[in-house]
């Protein structure tokens, strides 16, 4: 395990933090409490930390403008306007299913937006995979049990994912101008050993950044899935990473403490928090969800 400086951005303890992702633009990071219904919004050149409660679980957004995002939601997607924190209904999904919530999502460069589901008692296969796509959800890929590890490849035509309870991340070929496969997921690797594939971002060399559940720690590995570093991170249940910062810099990192007892949270004092991580890399800007041509 390799140690690198590492900074507290945010010290309340998330039940279940997840979704981090930047925008440049205006320094700013965001994060969720999947499980508390929470966002939060730091703003990293004064480090000041807001939390806005949605009303209901969320797990991941997408910049749409400058002053509007777009919330995965455990019932649908929503605008956000960002001046007033005010949501409005964009489209269901698996509304009509209680069993199911929003998890694990990203970006495409085309502007598709990859969206994760799972049973909200990780259920198993009860989750899948779905594509926003000009303004119309298709589903990818089904029987999921607990998606994650969605990012892509910096030109668009290789994307990932992951089922954590399967431990295995696979590598699909895609359509670089919609974000859509042009065929079957290949398995890329099976994680063996202590903890479980979660969040992963690709850097802008193409090496992917997997958090992992379980074993306080980021993974890399190689687009052809050799394994090449692993980071500490200073709280067990690491979950998702983010690229944040001046040149995209310093790698951001949610973590959880759900299903840990207290005497779980009191061996692990970083329970939940939030980290900053100088790992002597840089990422990419995260694209703009599209939502219509």
């Amino acid at each position: 395990m390799e140690q690198v400086p590492t900074t507290v951005l945010c010290a309340e303890h998330c039940h279940l933090g997840e979704g981090p992702t930047y925008d440049p633009a205006s320094d700013t990071a965001w994060w969720f409490d999947i499980r508390e219904g929470v966002l939060f919004e730091a703003k990293l050149g004064s480090g000041d930390v807001r939390r806005h409660a949605l009303g209901r679980m969320a797990s991941a957004l997408g910049r749409i403008d400058a002053g509007r995002q777009l919330i995965v939601a455990e019932d649908g997607l929503y605008i956000r306007t960002i001046a007033d924190g005010a949501l409005s209904l964009y489209l269901p999904l698996e509304a009509d299913n209680s069993a199911t919530r929003s998890n694990d999502s990203r970006v495409h460069p085309s502007g598709t937006f990859w969206i994760g589901t799972m049973g909200r008692k990780a259920e198993r296969g009860l989750g899948a995979i779905y594509a926003l796509h000009r303004g119309e959800i298709t589903r990818l890929f089904a029987n999921v049990t607990i998606p994650n590890a969605i990012c892509f490849s910096a030109d668009g035509a290789i994307g990932y994912f992951a089922d954590t309870e399967e431990n295995e991340l696979y590598r699909v070929a895609l359509d670089p101008e919609t974000g859509l496969p042009r065929g079957e997921p290949e398995l890329l690797l099976r994680h063996a050993g202590v903890g479980g594939l979660d969040g992963a971002v690709v850097d802008a060399e193409g090496r992917i950044w997997n958090a992992r559940w379980g074993g306080g720690c980021v993974d890399v590995y190689s687009p052809q899935g050799e394994h090449l570093r692993s980071i500490v991170v200073p709280a067990r249940q690491a979950s998702c990473p983010a690229f944040v910062g001046e040149n995209l810099s310093r790698l951001l990192v949610t973590s959880a403490w759900q299903d840990m007892d207290a005497a779980a949270k009191q061996a692990d004092p970083g329970h939940g928090q939030t980290f900053l991580l100088d790992v002597g890399a840089r990422g990419r800007a995260e694209p703009d969800v599209l939502l219509s041509i």
